[in-house]
């Protein structure tokens, strides 16, 4: 039997997880092939309306370009993003189902859950009483895949969505849909501690929505007072573009010059000078 020799056969090459990365702006090649596809996405009538160039325009485009550089950076689909991201008050935001989708599809963590604690009564807050209102306390929490600690966000409950302005501003979804927003907010405090490059530092449409709705509510409250105050006693005159209340004129007394009433008090104290009658 004549022997064989058993030529080693080359193991396969290890495939290296690609990395995400965003858009090289500095490419032109690849800044080329973004722009052609997001020419392609602004024509499609499935993307919102701040993507399509019917609608936006040459801006339409370039928010495309923004949403396919965020797709790229965080590995996702672009028509995805751009069906969750929006702006609220100049902010590019996502929507919280969005933000919690990303964490349990991204392979580093567990799927996201979350723990609800009866507080009992909310009670007296800042001189109101909420009567029968029940204070839930809402904390979201899973695992690195791997590891047996246990990672949590930090409670969020009904009574600081109060004393934070967010449950009693207008048309506040915290008092119609107050087990949903618990959650949401926790999914995103989670989020900005334990995974912040998956969200890229943007907070949740809710989370936007309640922060600046509450600033704005306040510093519109100053300005009312302000102006209430004012025209209690003259009318105000402002700019009609800024809004720039001008203040009033103060009335200078009118007191004559000194130097008349200084003359005047030399005369008041001069002795009169004697009258001599002439002899006749």
């Amino acid at each position: 039997m004549t022997p064989q020799t058993i030529q080693p056969t080359a193991s396969a090459p290890a495939v290296a997880t690609p990395a995400y990365a965003g858009i090289d702006f500095c490419n032109e090649s690849q800044l080329s092939n973004i722009q052609r596809a997001s020419k392609m996405f602004a024509t499609s009538a499935l993307v919102p309306q701040q993507y399509q160039v019917k609608v936006g325009g040459d801006q339409a485009i370039a928010n495309c370009v923004i949403a396919l550089d965020v797709a790229s950076r965080i590995g996702a689909s672009p028509l995805m993003v751009m069906q969750n991201l929006y702006i609220v008050h100049g902010r590019p935001s996502w929507s919280a189902k969005f933000l919690i989708a990303t964490v349990n599809t991204c392979g580093r963590f567990e799927p996201l859950k979350f723990r609800f604690r009866d507080l009992g009564k909310v009670g007296t807050i800042n001189g109101q009483n909420y009567g029968d209102l029940k204070d839930i306390e809402c904390v979201a929490y899973t695992k690195a895949k791997g590891s047996d600690e246990v990672l949590e966000s930090s409670p969020i409950t009904i009574s600081l969505a109060i004393r934070e302005g967010w449950y009693n501003k207008a048309g506040s979804k915290w008092q119609t849909m107050a087990k949903q927003m618990l959650m949401y907010r926790a999914a995103s405090w989670w989020t900005s501690v334990y995974a912040p490059e998956l969200s890229m530092g943007m907070r949740t449409i809710e989370e936007n929505e309640d922060i600046e709705d509450v600033a704005f509510e306040e510093i519109s409250s100053t300005i009312a007072h302000e102006v209430e105050s004012k025209t209690a006693s003259e009318p105000l005159d402002f700019d009609g573009e800024t809004g720039e209340i001008y203040e009033p004129p103060t009335a200078t007394p009118t007191t004559p010059p000194a130097t008349e009433a200084k003359a005047e008090g030399k005369l008041e104290g001069k002795p009169k000078a004697a009258q001599v009658e002439a002899p006749f």
